[in-house]
């Protein structure tokens, strides 16, 4: 009969970098779909990065695939968001975060700018408003600023 002794062990060692599980490229290949239906038809595209099944590593892999182009913003609304355009005009990786600074979404947008950028029509309505007010009160002041009598 066996001893105790006598059963092997292995000892698992980690691996020297995150395994890849390939989901990088089919979505890089989506993007690439997504941008060719851009260019011909105008209709922009946007991918839910966080519904997408990525294993470790992935997220870096497609960042990496993705690079960084010339235009970056950072917007601070209910939390702060960080847009960029990659190294392909047109494709553009939207981060949003919480006020606690914590990821809440990471999308690719596929447009000429994205969405989160473009100006409401409601708000350009009351900005017309607000820029008429500050003509009439500029009209009736003085020219240090002072509204006249």
């Amino acid at each position: 009969m066996a001893e105790l002794a006598d059963i092997p062990i292995h000892i698992a060692q980690p691996e020297a970098e995150p395994q890849h599980f390939g989901n990088a490229l089919p979505i890089l290949n989506e993007i690439r779909h997504a941008l060719e239906r851009f260019a011909e038809q105008g209709e922009p595209t946007r991918i839910d990065l966080a519904a997408m099944p990525f294993g470790p590593g992935d997220e870096d892999r497609l960042m990496a695939l993705l690079g960084q182009g010339e235009v970056e913003a950072s917007v601070d609304a209910l939390g702060p968001t960080r847009v960029w355009e990659t190294r392909f005009p047109g494709v553009w990786v939207l981060d949003y975060a919480n006020v606690e600074g914590e990821r809440i979404a990471l999308q690719i947008e596929v447009d000429e700018v994205p969405q989160m950028l473009r100006t409401q029509r409601a708000d350009i309505t009351d900005s017309l408003a607000a820029l008429d007010a500050a003509l009439a009160a500029a009209t009736t002041a003085d020219p240090a600023g002072e509204p006249r009598p």
